[in-house]
């Protein structure tokens, strides 16, 4: 009895044959849309072969080195859990029939099992099979394996069944390894860039320090040696002004005498903060108690603020012991005390705070100060008042840099308190944010 045929274009062709072509066509478009390497297996073992009347079929995945092979996909009795597979086989390159087709890499059909003496004996028995390599340049990537109860099942339409579909699957796979590649090149891409874009950055941050050192180095060296020439100067004049004060004078005279003694001591505390700035002065190191230099600014703060802000104190039982010059460090404090008044308007409070600190790198840098980690004990002088913005915040210690209206401040004092702290091997830092107030931070080295 011949097998019933459809016509297809003209064409006679049997059922069976065509049910095949369309069972092909199918895996055509579907494989297009199969997103990894364990759908696309169990895919084909169940949507492909499954569908071609084959009974059993086992699906081996190679390793990479090529010495062996494991059961990836089943269909059939041998995998009764759906798509989960218990204890997958494993077969070594060259061992059984399997093992030496993904070895030789060439299709072997086997009548009758019985009589093959490299064949493993499975849990189901079997009289013949049917082993399809599936090859990617000079790589087997696996292997699909059909196996049947009846001896003599498999003849040539079924190995040009299985070859058309192992040539699929391994499109597929290649396919698969490009869209990998191809998102590792993309993430190794991203990597670089990001790597590359936070090297410019971290370039240009340094360039931008190397500029502002330089720039602040220039300036220091500019207003030492003027503030020295300038100190010569203002030494004869009030020289004379001492000579003219024991003379007789009329009442004008010693009016006119009083505003230029005035005027010279105001310039002689000029000169003082730039030699400050320019890291010039000559302080007189020695171990100060920090404690109660804290709590003398508490005490004068009282006699300048309004009562509408609060001065609290903050300190530790005991701190390290700090080297520095005491009226250097006392006159930064009182300065920053100042600044902390002058950005509180209305309710507030000014707290001051003293504590160890043990700097590590990260903190250093989230500090944004230039220090060497270490033990260091800190000094704050914290504010509720208006803040810094931005762009005043790049710019508080440039010498005779200043908020205040004209006439209220030189701007020497934040870049005075630098040049001490850095002449002093501390630094300053300084937290803050608009209409939440300010909190700068004095570091200096611990002495042990």
């Amino acid at each position: 009895m011949l097998d019933p045929e459809i016509s297809i274009n003209g064409a006679e062709i049997p059922l069976a044959e065509a049910a095949t072509l369309r069972i092909l066509n199918a895996f055509a478009v579907d494989v297009m849309t199969i997103p990894n390497e364990e759908d696309l297996f169990w895919y084909v073992a169940q949507n492909v072969v499954g569908q071609l009347r084959f009974i059993d079929c086992v699906i081996y995945q190679a390793n990479e080195s090529q010495t062996e092979l494991t059961q990836v996909a089943a269909l059939g009795d041998k995998n009764p859990f759906g798509r989960r597979i218990i204890n997958p086989l494993k077969i070594p390159f060259g061992q059984g029939i399997t093992g030496s087709v993904a070895q030789n890499r060439k299709v072997v059909i086997v009548e009758d099992i019985l009589e093959d003496e490299s064949y493993i004996p499975d849990t189901e028995p079997a009289r013949s099979e049917l082993c399809v390599p599936m090859v990617i340049g000079n790589r087997v990537v696996g292997v699909i394996d059909c196996e049947h109860p009846d001896p003599n099942a498999f003849g040539s339409s079924e190995v040009e069944v299985l070859t058309t579909v192992a040539a699929m699957t391994c499109a597929k796979l290649e396919l698969l390894a490009e869209e990998a590649r191809s998102n590792q090149r993309y993430e190794s891409l991203v990597t670089s860039h990001h790597q590359l874009t936070q090297e410019i950055s971290n370039r240009k941050a340094l360039e931008t320090k190397l500029f502002e050192a330089q720039k602040m180095e220039a300036i220091g060296r500019l207003s030492g040696g003027f503030a020295h020439d300038f100190n010569n100067l203002l030494t004869v004049i009030s020289g004379n002004l001492e000579f003219l004060a024991a003379e007789r004078l009329s009442a004008d005279a010693q009016e006119y005498l009083g505003a230029s003694q005035s005027a010279a001591a105001s310039g002689a505390k000029l000169i003082q903060n730039m030699l400050a700035f320019s890291r010039r002065s000559y302080l007189q190191p020695e171990e100060i108690d920090l404690i109660d230099l804290v709590h003398t600014a508490e005490e004068w703060s009282r006699s300048i603020l309004t009562d509408e802000i609060e001065v609290r104190v903050d300190v530790t039982d005991s701190h390290w012991p700090v080297i520095a010059d005491r009226n250097a460090t006392q006159s930064a404090i009182l300065n920053l005390v100042v600044n902390a008044r002058d950005a509180t308007s209305g309710n507030g409070h000014i707290r001051l705070k003293v504590e160890n600190a043990n700097l590590v790198r990260s903190d250093i840098q989230a500090l944004g100060v230039e220090l060497s980690p270490g033990s260091y004990v800190c000094i704050s002088v914290l504010d509720t008042g208006s803040g810094i913005s931005e762009e005043s915040l790049q710019r508080i210690f440039d010498p005779f840099y200043t908020t205040k209206a004209a006439g209220a401040g030189t701007g020497l004092g934040l870049s005075t308190i630098l040049g001490f702290m850095q002449q002093s091997g501390g630094g300053i830092a300084v937290e803050t944010a608009v209409n939440q107030g300010s909190n700068f931070q004095l570091f200096f080295p611990a002495s042990f």
